[in-house]
């Protein structure tokens, strides 16, 4: 979507931006605006470290389950003779 904004777009919509807030409101929107991507980025990441956090505890109860199941009399190499 705004791959197709060039240039004169941006310039354009920051002159329309300055005729309807004025000079005086732009520096508190953009701190707002700020404050709202920072926010968004610190709950992504405690979205991620938590899905990453309950694959690794789920990871770590498999291990184990996986090692009982597998019988110690089968041999470790599979090919076949030559």
């Amino acid at each position: 979507m705004l791959g197709s904004i060039g240039p004169t777009g941006f310039i354009l919509l920051a002159v329309i931006a300055l005729l309807l807030f004025g000079p005086n409101k732009l520096p508190e929107l953009g701190r707002a605006v700020g404050r709202t991507f920072r926010e968004f980025k610190e709950g992504a990441r405690e979205i991620i470290s938590e899905d990453d956090s309950s694959n690794r505890k789920e990871q770590e109860k498999a291990k184990p389950l996986a090692a009982e199941s597998t019988p110690a009399d089968k041999p470790a190499d599979k090919r076949l003779p030559e």
